[in-house]
């Protein structure tokens, strides 16, 4: 998730067990190590365009590394800022433990993918119960927490954590409805699925985007969940066929592997971009929910020497139209 989302939640955690006298403390510490996993993000290559793909979200965010994490951000907190003050390495640990801790547990939460039990499996796992940014679960979040430091009382802190627990438990069950309303329609349309995920749009748990896969397609449709439902009907977009659209590849070239590791980060919704017929797009994200447009995607050079790794491309332009059509989504 973003940032600062990463950071309150990690406040919350700590929060949880410092007595009133380290509140504070405890909360700084939680902020910071709660988003501290991200730093992974500076492990890239040059040459590389997919290996942050394959680093970031790993082991950092393992639930088996977040002991680790934590003492990392508890020694250095602690010899730089901490070493003379009343409070002691054990209890710097433990408030940065348990803020480290919630960060690849908040991030399995949304639909990027998470590696939370890495070394012992390299799957990704998304739970897709709520979006990478989402207002209303972050800021409530912050500005209980900021009551709890401001009135020195650990109740708004209880009311942060029942927040954060009922607006996960929430995202489930909406997800389940979403996947629900995709069936039907696709009973509708008379298909035969073989698989289906739900996952929220920008920054609301109300429109999902649904995909549903079949033998030859993926149906990329939206579900308004609300107290009115509705589908707003998308696209259907062909599955990769590597051999029909790309005949020159040469199966042991380094972007043929680069191919796979890319279906690998995408958990294999990928798609011949219909912009670009060199380009090979995620379907799993675009700025409104019915659209297959990929947010990001890789590009082939039919040209390249057989070890040339593969282009990585980003297609995030939006103007204020898009926004607005969104909204329109969610409030109607």
């Amino acid at each position: 998730m973003d940032p600062l989302s990463q950071g309150v939640v990690g406040v919350v955690a700590a929060q949880q067990t410092a007595d009133r006298k380290h509140l504070i403390i405890a909360s700084l510490l939680g902020f910071f190590a709660g988003m501290s996993a991200d730093l992974d993000i500076f492990i890239k290559s040059s040459q590389d365009p997919l290996f942050s793909l394959e680093f970031h979200r790993q082991f950092t965010h393992s639930i088996f590394f977040m002991p680790f994490g934590g003492l990392i951000c508890a020694s250095f907190f602690y010899n730089l800022f901490l070493k003379n003050k009343d409070i002691s390495f054990k209890q710097t640990y433990i408030y940065s433990t348990l803020g480290y801790a919630t960060h690849g547990l908040l991030d399995a939460c949304t639909t990027y993918g998470t590696q939370l039990f890495w070394p012992f499996t390299n799957d990704r796992v998304a739970w897709n119960t709520i979006s990478i940014i989402d207002p209303l679960f972050t800021l409530p979040i912050l500005f209980l927490i900021l009551f709890a430091v401001i009135n020195n009382n650990k109740k708004y802190s209880y009311g942060a954590l029942m927040w954060i627990l009922m607006y996960s438990s929430l995202g489930f069950i909406q997800k389940y409805r979403a996947e629900e309303m995709g069936r039907k329609l696709a009973d509708l349309r008379g298909h035969m699925v073989i698989n289906i995920e739900a996952k929220p749009s920008f920054a609301n748990i109300i429109v999902w985007k649904t995909i549903y896969t079949t033998k030859t397609h993926y149906h990329i449709d939206a579900a308004r969940v609300g107290i009115n439902t509705r589908v707003i009907e998308g696209v259907k977009i062909e599955k990769l066929n590597l051999e029909k659209s790309f005949p020159w590849l040469d199966s042991k070239s380094q972007q043929a592997k680069d191919i796979e590791r890319f279906r690998w980060f995408s958990n294999g919704y990928i798609a011949l971009s219909l912009n670009n017929p060199n380009q090979i797009i995620d379907i799993r994200y675009s700025m409104l929910p019915n659209e297959g447009h990929g947010l990001w995607g890789i590009e082939l050079n039919p040209d390249a020497e057989d070890d040339a790794y593969i282009k990585r491309i980003f297609n995030r332009r939006s103007d204020m139209s898009t926004y607005i059509k969104l909204w329109n989504m969610i409030k109607s």
